[in-house]
Order: structure tokens, then C-alpha cells, then sequence
């Protein structure tokens, strides 16, 4: 982890944050905007319900601990979410302040200055319980929803272990999330926070396969399952096994943990979510002469939010709408252009490709970003839980699973939304799990 660490200053000199963090008084000034409404859509927009009013009024009033554990007890993962939940699409997207032609209060960078000011202070999280339970709690998966449910149930003092085949914890915040929205050792320090409370990580352990489930279920009273999705989607075209084509979240791993080097030539990406849209950005930061997103549909169809959209014109992404990649092509070993098809809208609303509309673009490295598959072969041997369309089937008050011992949150369960639904799901399955095991073993 160190070695990764120590690499960072050559990636932060490209990836300085997108929104810098407020100086004392500037978040003070911001605070004082808040009108504290009483009925706060903020917080209702808000998928962990952080009693936004109610933390910012501490900010104003100098109660910088106070505010962080205020949104410590909602959302647990209340730093990163600062910086890459869609505020414009959730809690500042609810602001009054749009009703009064204003701008919204910069909630986002708020709860940042909170976080970072608690984080600095030596903040710990507390224990919601004095008692020491002996049931044993295992989460599969290391990313944001076991993270929460894992902090939840140390804190009511029960014993949690969180496994996951990666050697770094996090999940998409420390490998998958662009670098100028969240540097990779913060995630690691923010996880820090849950270490602290006592839960145990074993980390580079993969579970797979009846053998080990079975093992995990003899140990251990309940069990999480946190393990998002599974691989990206394959383009399945003639050229695509060439080695310059790198799915969109093996790139932006690679950068984050120093194993890229500087990119060159022209980019092709393919997708418009707002992974696609990180990636794009991370090759145009990292060197490329020219980067084009190719999408099949049209502007009004992309998954991405309309900010991320617009933060790739800024940093010069060129977007071809209505343009699908039909075959890669190279020389010797380099890939020299990619094989491109005009697609139009039918009277049936169908997109179809155009006749005769074939045409060749430029292109050195190739960044297929077309979503994520679930992990349907370990999914599938967690006994008696029920999939459907791949994803695990859960009572959605408590994330309990079709077999009462297993719960589930996150990107396998909702099949892939924002970090902050994945906390706001392991939390849910926290105080369920704890719940039901107060009641067996009183």
C-alpha cells in the first residue's frame, strides 16, 4: 500500500480536485446562506438522510466535530460521498434556494470541510453500544455497502470480518472513481475510521466456490454480501483482444495506482456513463493528443449526468453521437483506427445503422466503457439466495436475501447506482442484522 501511496505526487500534479475544498471562513460565510428549513428536501433527497440543516448550522456556529458526527451517523462514508455523490441530482438539486433564483447551498463542499476538519482533529467513530457481542458478522466485498453495514454492527459491538480478493479496501471509491473527484489514499484514510472501531479486513482473500461459502457460513452467524459487479462488458467486435484496448475501469485504476504511463496518440471511448466520461478525462489529463466518446444514440440518451457532460466539454472531450464502433484496426502492434458505422433513429424509434455510412477515425488506444456484467457465478453458489435478472433479490426495508442468514447491498443488489445507495443499503442491512440477532441471542 505504501508503494502505491508513494506514487501519487506524479498523478496529483494532473488530477487536482475538481471542486477544492473551502478555506475556514468561506465555509462559514457559506453556512450562514442556509435557511435551516424545517421540512429540509435536502435531507430527504439524500439516500442516507444526512440531516443536512442541522450539520450546516454547526459549521456556522463553529461545532466543526459536532457537524461530522452528525453526518458520520447517517452515511459512515460521509467524506467520500462529499466529493462524488451527484449533488446536483440529489440534496443540492432539492435546494429552496433554486425557488429563490439563487444558488444552491454548496452542501457537497460543506460536508467535505466537516469531514476533513473531524479527519484532521484526530476524530474517532463512536460506539453506539458498551456491550461486547460474540456473534461474528462476515461481508463479502470490501466496497461501500459492506463498509457500512461492517461499521454499523462494530459499533452496536458485534464482530465483524470483511473480506475481499483486492489488496487495498474500497471497492470502486479506491481503484474506480476518477482521481480529481477522489484521491486514492483518501478512501484508504477514510477506512481507517472503521479499522479503528475494531473490524477486521482480510484482504487479498478471494471467497468463491461452495467449499469456502460453506466454511463462511460454519464461522460466522450472518452474511453480508457486498460485492458489486462483476467485469466490464465485452464489445465483441473483430480487434477488440488487441492490448491497446483497456476496459474503462481497469484504465482508471491503473492511473490511480501508478501502472499507467503517460497516454498518447488519440483516444477512443466507448459509452457516454459517467464512467466512460472519467476515463475520457483521465487520457485527455494524462497526455492524449485528442479524445472522442462514440455513442450510439443521441445526446438526450447518455446515462451520464448532465455536469459530468458538461465537465468533458471543458476539458476538451469530442463527443460523436449516433456513431457505433464496428471493428478495431491495427499495424504490427499498434492499433492505427477504428471502423465506425452512422446509425439513425427509425419511424419505430429503433436506432439501426445507416447504409453505406461506414467511416474510419484515428485512434491509438481504445476504452470500451459499456457497463458492468454481475458476478453471476459466485452469486449463484451463496445457497438458497434468489437472482433475478442477475441481481440479488432482498427485502428492501432490511436487505435480507431469500435465505435468511445472507443480506445483500449495494451495486449486486440495485445493479449499479451511486456510492451513496450502497451506504444507505449496508446501513439498512446493519441495524437489520443487528436487530434480529438481539432478538435470538438476548
Amino acid at each position: 500500500m505504501q508503494e502505491l501511496l508513494q506514487q501519487k505526487p506524479e498523478i496529483a500534479e494532473k488530477f487536482g480536485d475538481l471542486h477544492p475544498p473551502f478555506e475556514a471562513q468561506a465555509a462559514v460565510v457559506e453556512a450562514n446562506r442556509c435557511l435551516n428549513c424545517f421540512d429540509a428536501p435536502c435531507t430527504s433527497a439524500c439516500p442516507t438522510h444526512i440531516d443536512v440543516p442541522k450539520f450546516i448550522k454547526r459549521i456556522a456556529s463553529g461545532n466543526l466535530h459536532g457537524a461530522a458526527l452528525g453526518i458520520l451517523d447517517a452515511n459512515v462514508l460521509g467524506a467520500s460521498c462529499a466529493r462524488v455523490c451527484p449533488v446536483d441530482v440529489l440534496c443540492e438539486g432539492a435546494c429552496v434556494m433554486h425557488g429563490f433564483n439563487e444558488q444552491p447551498i454548496d452542501i457537497g463542499r460543506l460536508q467535505r470541510y466537516a469531514m476533513e476538519g473531524f479527519r484532521a482533529q484526530g476524530g474517532k467513530l463512536p460506539r453506539k453500544s458498551d456491550e461486547n457481542r460474540s456473534e461474528k458478522i462476515a461481508c463479502i466485498g470490501a466496497g461501500p455497502a459492506s463498509l457500512a453495514a461492517a461499521a454499523e454492527l462494530q459499533q452496536r459491538g458485534f464482530q465483524v470480518t470483511v473480506f475481499d480478493k483486492r489488496l487495498l479496501p474500497g471497492g470502486l471509491n479506491t481503484y474506480g472513481i476518477a482521481e480529481y473527484k477522489l484521491h486514492l489514499a483518501d478512501s484508504l484514510d477514510e477506512i481507517e475510521l472503521i479499522k479503528e472501531l475494531g473490524v477486521e479486513f482480510r484482504l487479498g482473500v478471494e471467497i468463491f466456490g461452495e467449499t469456502s461459502l460453506a466454511e463462511l457460513e460454519a464461522e460466522f452467524d450472518m452474511i453480508f454480501i457486498g460485492v458489486g459487479l462483476g467485469a466490464m462488458h465485452r464489445l465483441s467486435i473483430p480487434g477488440e483482444s488487441h492490448p491497446g484496448v483497456i476496459d474503462a475501469l481497469q484504465f482508471i485504476e491503473d492511473y490511480k495506482t501508478g501502472k499507467t504511463t503517460p497516454v498518447e496518440g488519440n483516444v477512443v471511448v466507448v459509452g457516454a456513463g459517467n464512467t466512460a466520461i472519467d476515463a475520457a478525462n483521465a487520457a485527455k489529463r494524462l497526455g492524449a493528443m485528442s479524445v472522442s466518446i462514440l455513442y450510439r444514440r443521441t445526446r438526450d440518451h447518455i446515462s451520464a449526468f448532465d455536469f459530468e457532460y458538461r465537465q468533458a466539454l471543458q476539458e476538451g472531450i469530442h463527443f460523436l453521437w449516433l456513431t457505433e464502433l464496428m471493428a478495431i484496426h491495427s499495424s504490427a502492434a499498434e492499433i492505427t483506427s477504428v471502423e465506425c458505422v452512422r446509425m439513425e433513429i427509425d419511424s419505430d424509434g429503433l436506432f439501426k445503422p445507416v447504409d453505406g455510412s461506414t467511416f474510419h477515425l484515428e485512434g491509438n488506444m481504445v476504452i470500451p466503457a459499456i457497463g458492468q456484467s454481475p458476478m453471476l457465478e459466485l452469486l449463484a453458489q451463496c445457497r438458497d439466495v434468489q437472482l433475478e435478472h442477475g441481481r440479488v433479490v432482498v427485502n428492501r426495508t432490511t436487505g435480507q436475501t431469500t435465505n435468511p442468514k445472507y443480506f445483500a447491498g449495494g451495486d449486486c443488489v440495485n445493479g449499479g447506482r451511486e456510492v451513496v445507495d450502497a451506504v444507505a443499503d449496508g446501513k439498512r442491512a446493519g441495524v437489520a442484522i443487528a436487530r434480529l440477532l438481539e432478538a435470538i441471542y438476548v
